[in-house]
């Protein structure tokens, strides 16, 4: 799966959150100042080609909705990220972020709790 890029993900994050939406639907959800509509027409077109969102025709406009879900993105993302930057170790991450943020070991505690929890339930 490639990665996106920023503005492609900036959509992604609309149609993961709206499901399924027109252009000018996206457009109303972005934050100011607001992208022009051709603009958005063309990242969704790109997204389209790329394999992450789909649509359907309404007349001559198209209502696009997400091929691929945020969970297997971002899973998707993460495996990477670690991957470039930690040699693929988890655990070299978390000892990263713990040293770099000053984790206390409750939060430690609270982050793999919630990790756990996402893992047992994806889509949450």
């Amino acid at each position: 799966m490639r990665e996106l890029t920023k503005a492609e993900e900036e959509i992604m994050q609309v149609l993961w959150e709206m499901e399924s939406a027109f252009v000018k639907d996206i457009i109303e959800q972005m934050p100011e100042p607001k992208p022009a509509y051709n603009t958005v027409s063309t990242i969704v077109r790109i997204l389209n080609k790329k394999g992450f969102v789909g649509h359907t025709a309404h007349g001559q406009s198209h209502r696009y909705h997400p091929l691929v879900s945020k969970a297997e993105y971002t899973k998707n993302f993460m495996k990477g990220f670690v991957q470039k930057y930690f040699r693929g170790s988890f655990q070299q991450m978390v000892s990263f972020f713990t040293k770099e943020d000053d984790l206390s070991l409750s939060e430690l505690e609270e982050l793999l709790i919630e990790l756990k929890n996402k893992d047992q339930n994806p889509e949450s």
